[in-house]
Order: C-alpha cells, then sequence, then structure tokens
C-alpha cells in the first residue's frame, strides 16, 4: 500500500519561489515514476513535472525554466521547486505515483498514475 503526503503549499506574490515535497510511504520507492499535478476549479488536472525511477524529467511547457522535479531516494521523497511563480501557476498541487511502465511520452498523462495524494494549495498574487 502506498500513502502520498503533500506539504509546502502557500500564498506567494508573484515572481516568488515555494517548493512542494512529496512523502512517500511503502515500500519499493526508488522503482516507483513520480509526477507533480495541478487543478483549478471547473478544469481538468493537468500535469506540470515528472520523474521517472531512471531519473527522466518531463515538464510542461508552461513550467519549463521554472520548475525542478527532483527525488531523494535516500528520504522516500520527491520535490518541486517552484521559481519566477506567476498567478496563473494558482492551482491545488497533487503529488502522484505508479509503478506501471509508460513510455517517456505519457509521464505527464493522467492514467500514468495509481496512487495520489490529497492535494496542497498554491495560491500566486500580482
Amino acid at each position: 500500500q502506498v500513502t502520498l503526503v503533500e506539504s509546502g503549499g502557500d500564498a506567494v506574490q508573484s515572481g516568488g519561489s515555494l517548493r512542494l515535497s512529496c512523502e512517500f510511504i511503502g515500500r519499493y520507492y526508488s522503482s516507483y515514476r513520480m509526477g507533480w499535478f495541478r487543478q483549478t476549479p471547473g478544469k481538468e488536472r493537468e500535469g506540470v513535472a515528472a520523474v521517472e525511477f531512471d531519473g527522466v524529467t518531463k515538464y510542461a511547457d508552461s513550467v519549463k525554466g521554472r520548475f525542478t522535479v527532483s527525488r531523494d531516494i535516500a528520504k522516500n521523497m520527491s520535490y518541486l521547486q517552484m521559481d519566477n511563480l506567476i498567478p496563473e501557476d494558482t492551482a491545488v498541487y497533487y503529488c502522484a505515483a505508479s509503478l506501471v511502465p509508460r513510455d517517456n511520452s505519457y509521464l505527464l498523462s493522467l492514467d500514468s498514475y495509481t496512487h495520489w495524494g490529497q492535494g496542497t494549495q498554491v495560491t500566486v498574487s500580482s
């Protein structure tokens, strides 16, 4: 059984930075794909960034150059460093994980993940 717990969400001003954390509670963390998604009211959940078990990363075009995804295998943690935040980044951010093998082109797809956290709110004001 896997449980994901996000933290780090906050309210910041445009241009600011935040680091979201995701604690993976379970076994075989090093074998999992980890992803970060976000959702605003009335919109579909969208993939933001992901890191495969082998270290391959993928980013949505809207966050490339501003967000960085990473993982600490020893601590069972995944992180999303968000810099130069803009109001459009305001959303609930979710951590996700999966063992199911997928082509790297699908790393930001919702159906590439089987486990989800409860979400953490990020609010960026102008």
